[in-house]
């Protein structure tokens, strides 16, 4: 009963909320007493009567694929970040920026502000 105890308790915890979806980074503890990670990512959902219920995904990582995973998600970030930009590019926000604006417009005021505030920076 102890090592169920010891197996389950969280030696370090990190939470990452991101609208919506919940993201708990977790260390835990093995029988052996070597540690892993489990990446559990909860999803708000609403209920038609208003309530709210959650649904979970975990991911459990062990220390020999920490290296190629790593590697692996810095790639694909790098090449995301690499071939669309850090802006995100929503269909459904331009959707909505189409009903109340023009989008282009909205595109190149953000993006002229922006580069503003970083010639500042720079300066």
């Amino acid at each position: 009963m102890n090592n169920e105890m010891m197996e389950k308790e969280e030696i370090f915890s990190k939470v990452l909320r991101a609208g919506r979806r919940t993201y708990f980074f977790d260390v835990r503890a093995t029988k052996a007493d070597d540690y892993y990670l489990t990446i559990t990512e909860s999803k708000k959902f609403t209920n038609d009567d208003g309530s709210f219920h959650y649904k979970k995904h975990k991911i459990y990582l062990y220390k020999e694929d920490f290296s190629e995973f790593n590697t692996i998600l810095q790639e694909m970030t790098d090449y995301i970040v690499n071939e669309k930009g850090e802006e995100v590019i929503s269909e459904r926000h331009q959707k909505d920026f189409k009903k109340e604006y023009n989008t282009e417009e909205t595109t190149s005021e953000s993006a002229e502000s922006r580069f503003t505030d970083v010639d500042f920076d720079d300066i």
